[in-house]
């Protein structure tokens, strides 16, 4: 998999809902898209995982807006009159990530909608492999559209890797924090899809979408190693957690029941 290479032309409007502040751009192609800007609070790292949870969702064909990097001129922070709108433009000068923007989508409601057990148990697989704290009640980050479900913000999954040293030794742990996720209810059929979804995870898959983490993601203060070192890192904790998997599967079925 390859991620299309796009640049912003326009800076349309801010998403204030999110943490880090991503907004709605217009890009060379004339596509919308929602900007995650690299420097934002979070970091390069949120970024990482954004890029690694969203292609390893469309890997196992879940609903997901199509991702692209995104190169960001500074100069686009001179037609924007909110100074903290141009310190984070200037800031994220360079290459960033967005993804489709879904005009019209509405937040899943758990109260209004219930999605089928079969869907309900492939997202709370999939976020117990990413460790993704950030889909529960309160922030769903799921978006209804054209009456679909649709995955979105992951850079809060890999938690792990703040600070990280390059260990691991961690990566059969399972996932306790499953036990908030907002689908969990409708997941029955989680040993049923099991092993499907991880036949959906080759090494190869899994090595190829870390190959598209750019180098200057991975370059800062907290960095263990150069960039071929860290996704090689990332590669074998994927690998790991994969071939170790009945830790967070059982955790999520016993946080069920």
């Amino acid at each position: 998999m390859t991620l299309p290479l796009r640049t912003a032309t326009r800076y349309v409007t801010p998403l204030r809902e999110g943490g880090s502040m991503p907004a709605v751009v217009e890009a060379d192609d004339d596509g919308l898209y929602v900007l995650k800007f690299r420097g934002a609070g979070q970091g390069p790292k949120a970024l990482v995982a954004e890029l690694i949870a969203g292609s390893l969702a469309k890997a196992l064909h879940l609903p997901m807006p199509d991702l692209a990097l995104m190169e960001l001129d500074a100069d686009l922070a001179r037609t924007e009159g909110d100074p903290e709108i141009q310190d984070l433009i200037k800031a994220s000068a360079g290459l960033n990530l967005a993804m489709d923007y879904l005009p019209g989508a509405v937040n899943f409601d758990p109260v209004a909608e219930q999605p089928d057990a079969d869907l309900a148990s492939r997202i709370v697989w999939f976020d117990a492999f990413i460790s993704n704290v950030d889909r529960t009640a309160r922030n769903t980050n799921l978006l209804m559209w054209h009456r679909r479900l649709y995955l979105i913000d992951h850079g809060a999954s890999l938690y792990f890797h703040h600070g990280w040293d390059g260990d691991v030794s961690g990566a059969g742990k399972p996932f306790p924090l499953i036990r908030d996720h907002v689908l969990l209810r409708w997941a029955s059929r989680l040993e049923d899809i099991d092993a499907a979804m991880a036949a959906h995870l080759p090494d190869a898959v899994m090595a190829g979408i870390v190959a598209e983490i750019p180098d200057a993601w991975l370059q800062g203060p907290d960095s263990f190693g150069d960039p071929p070192a860290q996704r090689a890192a990332y590669t074998d904790y994927l690998i790991r957690r994969l071939a170790q998997r009945d830790a967070f599967v059982q955790g999520a079925i016993h946080a069920r029941a």
